[in-house]
Formats: structure tokens, sequence, C-alpha cells
């Protein structure tokens, strides 16, 4: 899960985690990138607005690099352009926030059943 801000990334680990998910939290795409994918991961989720890359732009380098894992957007600047072109480059969800709690662990569900994108 890539968040700047670090309540939201603190909450964001947190509800995963109870809800039975590993999670490893990183607060930039490059810190990602830097650790790596895991294998076996059920997805990626990601803020659009990060230092450096943005998670448009994290979603497309993970794709060229032939990593296949579903990928959720998540933001606080939506737009029905966003939106669109967040779900035409590959994401499994979109979502603006606030969201609800149990928005995020339906979306992470949807994703461990959708065909990925190559």
């Amino acid at each position: 899960m890539v968040e700047d801000d670090d309540s939201m990334r603190d909450a964001i680990e947190r509800l995963l985690n109870a809800a039975g998910f590993g999670c490893a939290a990183y607060a930039s795409a490059d810190a990602l990138l830097a650790r790596g994918v895991e294998d076996g991961s059920v997805c990626v989720i990601s803020d659009l607005k990060l230092p450096g890359l943005t998670g448009l732009e994290l979603l497309a380098m993970l794709r060229r690099r032939h990593i296949a894992v579903p990928f959720i957007l998540i933001t606080a600047h939506d737009t029905p352009d966003m939106r669109q072109k967040a779900l035409a480059c590959g994401a499994a969800a979109y979502l603006a926030k606030p969201f609800r709690g149990t928005a995020l662990l339906n979306a992470v569900r949807g994703a461990m059943t959708r065909p990925t994108l190559p």
C-alpha cells in the first residue's frame, strides 16, 4: 500500500491487518519500487497524488515490468475524467476519499477475483 499521508497510511494498514490481509506500507511509489512487489501480493493500493511518481505512473511502471498484480487507486482529488482514466489504465478499483473501510475491503476482495491485465 502506498500513501504519503501518515495517518491515512496507518489507518489503512490497521484496517487491512484487522481484516486478515498482511500489509506492507510505503510513503512513496519509489519506496515500493525499491522494495519490489512481493510474490503472492493480493493487490497494490495506491494514492493518486504522491511525492515523485503518481499512483497512475506507478501502475504504468508495474505493467511495463510485467507485474500484473491488481491495482486499487485511491484519491482525494476525484474527477470523472480521472476515474475513467484510472480504470482505462487497468486499475481494478478506484475509490474517492473519504471512503468507508468496507468499501476498501470490498475492493480488495473484488480485486482478488478479477483477472489482471499484463
